[in-house]
């Protein structure tokens, strides 16, 4: 009797160790994804090392050997890096990603993150400003049906993205929300108002609060008020990043101020594409590295980012005086068929100034910009053009040229040629630098493949890995995946991304460093970059064997002040 009792102990015994083993094995253990036989990257920095990579509802669930695990399907990544997706540090694609949310140029570049908001973002939105910037939305075909960023959000997210999101609330935007487009200065109770903007748009998930200090109504805001600004992020653990007020003869004076307005405000700072910018400030970048040197031993939690070319991209009409731009594009365009005030205008771009960003003296010669993206169909045939060629043919003086040109579009967007090459290497060099691709996503095909951007919106990430880690070996591959990974994860406070490691989120690229290469140049921008072979965003191929998969797994990243 003993003996039976002592067997069905046993039998339950055994029957509970084997309903135990089996569940372990049971499809829930099964992996959706193994990438195997790679050279794991982590974005740490560290060298690499040899491991699979298992995934799991979006998640990186196990690297080391997983051989005999079960799964859903295998990646082969022999002779490949497997790394972390690259996170582009300033991306502009608010826009764009409503038109074709896939986002083809930023994920064959291995872009699976995109921080976005440079001074004038999306929302917040009011009338008035709708219809100052109607034409940009007639353009796109877009209807702004949001007026907060937590509708915004909404509505990106309801649509499906190719990528990950996050934004800042612009400080532009908030000027231009209760002050217009005026160059006048808050009273105390409008800039309450501004600071109630941020505060919302905080709330709403935004990252930060931004500048972009060249453009319009931007340069007319005091530091003051942008710390004010700057202190109502903070609060919701947000940061500050700057297109600062001056990147050439003033750059050091305008370091100074994105400084302060971090000290003052208690937040980091993130300089937006950092260069030198003129032919008289060529080789100055040793100064600015030191500058930032200095700042960050003294305790300035302070970084940048860059676009590593030798030309920028912007307004055409940051070539006019800011004082001209008083009031909004209208009142521009009446100041440029103005004889008198066109005589103004001409006078003080021929005039060195510190006081403003003169671009005029900080170019070569007229063939040093060339139009990128228009918005008027009768200019469409002069994009790709130099404005040398355009004076020539209108059989005018280059400024005259430049004036018309702005009358009759005066949203063009232009590459110029202001940068040295030695400069640029160099920021792309320092260890607090990151990477920014400073374009938005875009498309050879449809209404995005009629513009002619800049090259870096297709071609910024793997040409860092082709010219400057295989060709020029100006820095390690490893340091490059740091800075296209763990940096801006760590700036942006992105605890779950940029490294490979059990429980972040899978944005995972896999490709050939010998062979990852970009084809955009200025004469011919709109084409994809070659060479990676798998994107995935939060576990989900985006690029499939090197094909586009039409996948749309991106989330917004809300910042921590985020209230649901």
């Amino acid at each position: 009797m003993k003996l039976h009792k002592l067997d069905l102990l046993l039998t339950v015994a055994l029957l509970l160790a084997s309903a135990h083993s089996s569940s372990a094995q049971t499809p829930a253990a099964t992996f959706d994804l193994v990438i195997t036989n790679g050279h794991i990257i982590d974005g740490t920095g560290s060298p690499w090392y040899a491991a699979d990579l298992g995934i799991r509802d979006g998640k990186v669930a196990a690297i080391g050997n997983l051989a005999t695990a079960p799964r859903k399907r295998t990646i082969d990544a022999a002779g490949k890096v497997v790394a972390p997706g690259f996170i582009d540090m300033l991306g502009q694609s608010e826009f764009t990603i409503l038109i074709d949310p896939r986002l083809p140029s930023k994920i064959y570049q291995g872009i699976t993150t995109e921080i976005t908001g440079e001074g004038g973002t999306i929302a917040p939105l009011n009338d008035a400003i709708i219809q100052s910037d109607r034409a940009g939305y007639e353009h796109y075909h877009i209807t702004p049906d949001w007026r907060s960023f937590r509708q915004y959000f909404a509505r990106i997210e309801k649509q499906g993205m190719g990528i990950n999101l996050a934004s800042y609330v612009g400080a532009t935007q908030v000027r231009r929300m209760v002050l217009g487009d005026d160059n006048v200065q808050p009273s105390p109770a409008q800039l309450e108002q501004m600071k109630a903007l941020v505060r919302e748009a905080m709330k709403d998930g935004t990252v930060g609060v931004s500048t972009a200090l060249e453009y319009a109504p931007a340069p007319y805001a005091k530091t003051e008020e942008l710390i004010a600004l700057a202190t109502e992020a903070g609060k919701f653990g947000g940061i500050y990043s700057t297109h600062m007020r001056n990147e050439s003869d003033s750059v050091l004076e305008a370091i100074d101020e994105a400084l302060r307005i971090g000290r003052e405000a208690h937040v980091p700072v993130e300089i937006w594409h950092i260069k030198v910018a003129g032919k008289n400030n060529w080789g100055r970048m040793p100064e600015v590295v030191a500058k930032i040197n200095s700042a960050r031993a003294a305790g300035a939690d302070v970084t940048a980012d860059t676009y590593a070319y030798t030309a920028w991209f912007n307004d055409f009409s940051a070539f006019i005086p800011q004082w001209a731009h008083d009031g909004g594009t209208a009142k521009l365009v009446e100041r440029l068929k103005d004889p008198a005030t066109r005589e103004r205008i001409r006078k003080d771009m021929l005039t060195p100034s510190k006081e403003w960003d003169n671009e005029w003296q900080e170019i070569p010669g007229p063939d040093a910009v060339t139009i990128g993206v228009v918005e008027n169909p009768k200019m469409l045939p002069l994009e790709g053009k130099r404005l040398s060629e355009i004076a020539r043919l209108w059989n005018k003086d280059p400024m005259d040229a430049l004036f018309d040109f702005l009358i009759e579009d005066p949203t063009t967007g232009v590459a110029v040629f202001g940068m040295s090459q030695p400069d640029v290497t160099l920021a792309l060099q320092q260890p607090w630098v990151a990477i920014d691709n400073d374009s938005s996503g875009t498309s050879p095909e449809g209404i995005l493949g009629q513009e002619h951007p800049h090259p870096r919106a297709y071609g910024t990430f793997p040409r860092i890995l082709r010219k400057y880690v295989r060709e020029d070996k100006a820095l390690t591959l490893e340091d490059a995946i740091r800075k296209f990974s763990a940096l801006p994860a760590q700036r942006l406070r992105l605890t779950d991304r940029g490294v490979l490691k059990a429980g972040m989120w899978a944005d995972v690229v896999v490709f050939d460093p010998a062979t990852i290469h970009d084809l955009a140049t200025f004469d011919n921008p709109n084409q994809l970059s070659e060479g990676m072979d798998y994107v995935l965003v939060n576990g989900v191929p985006v690029i499939d064997q090197s094909k586009m998969t039409r996948a749309l797994p991106g989330k917004v990243l809300r910042g921590a002040g985020y209230v649901p």
